[in-house]
């Protein structure tokens, strides 16, 4: 297509020129002969030089079309350039949206089972703590250079436990850098017991028996657990005070999920639990009611058999 466009302007400018030369070739011939007046057919000459002119005109116009149509013809073959190259980008959008879809669809699944692993997570690492318990409360220093023998002489002769055999601890250490303790707030002590059942005693002990103070100080036990597991209590914190105030007993119960005017319920895994003021406000009891004191349970899932 170039070759023949190329080929037509060519032969536009040959006639053009063959054109304007025969007529100059005329009067040269003319001027020549040694004529001095102007020839008869002089007004024809004129006139075809006007047309000659004109001529002239419409070929340079043509030239400019044709330096014109040669842009279009750039500009079109770059504009079907990038239309290739939309049409290649859209293709990939249309693939990638459908990948986005398929994922999408996928989410709820995937979203499921990421709580059913974070919720086996929890309950591994509850398990492996269950032989912890966490002392608050005992000044700094206390312990001396054997912490293992100072806290077996604690739970001796301050909690008043006579264990049997002797407790045996795997670890135990402080919690925190010594740099942040202070005489009004000492660093917490975690114990790994070697036997279950001397954890549980401890922490059963210490309840009955509370307050227990070492030299003034009040020390106060606690089970270790995971940092969800730990959210979830505190979120009853507010409630327990207010339980306390009206001389409602209650308690977080391990492993239940559920007390509601019954006996406790178990299930195969964690259920949502409803905000903690939901319990106060809709009075739900376990058991009798004692006079002057009523119980008042709600439910708390724990993994700990």
């Amino acid at each position: 297509m170039p070759n023949d466009k190329t080929a037509s302007k060519h032969s536009r400018q040959l006639l053009f020129s063959e054109a304007i030369a025969q007529p100059k070739a005329m009067m040269a011939q003319t001027a020549s002969q040694g004529h001095t007046s102007p020839p008869a057919d002089q007004p024809a000459l004129d006139a075809t030089n006007r047309i000659l002119q004109e001529i002239a005109s419409v070929g340079r116009r043509l030239e400019a079309m044709d330096l014109k149509i040669t842009d279009l013809t750039l500009a079109s073959s770059s504009i079907r350039a990038d239309k290739a190259g939309f049409r290649e980008t859209a293709n990939n959008l249309d693939q990638h949206l459908s990948a986005v879809e398929d994922h999408i669809a996928t989410t709820p699944d995937q979203e499921e089972e990421l709580k059913s692993l974070r919720a086996k997570l929890t309950e591994l690492e509850d398990r492996s703590r269950r032989d912890n318990v966490r002392f608050f409360g005992i000044p700094e220093q206390k312990e001396g250079s054997d912490i293992k023998t100072f806290l077996s002489s604690l739970l001796t002769n301050h909690f008043g436990i006579e264990f049997s055999p002797p407790p045996e601890f795997q670890r135990v250490h402080k919690i925190g850098p010594s740099h942040k303790a202070s005489a009004n707030k000492p660093r917490p002590i975690i114990a790994c017991f070697l036997r279950h059942e001397q954890a549980r005693q401890v922490i059963s002990t210490a309840k009955a028996r509370q307050p227990i103070s070492l030299h003034g100080h009040e020390i106060r036990v606690a089970a270790d657990f995971s940092r969800l597991t730990n959210d979830r209590r505190r979120a009853f914190l507010a409630l327990r005070l207010q339980l306390r105030s009206l001389d409602i007993k209650y308690g977080l119960f391990e492993p239940a999920q559920r007390v509601a005017g019954g006996p406790v319920a178990h299930g195969p895994g964690p259920v949502p639990l409803p905000p903690p003021s939901s319990f106060l406000d809709h009075n739900i009891y376990s058991g009798p009611v004692p006079s002057p004191s009523r119980h008042f349970m709600h439910p708390f899932m724990h993994p700990h058999d």
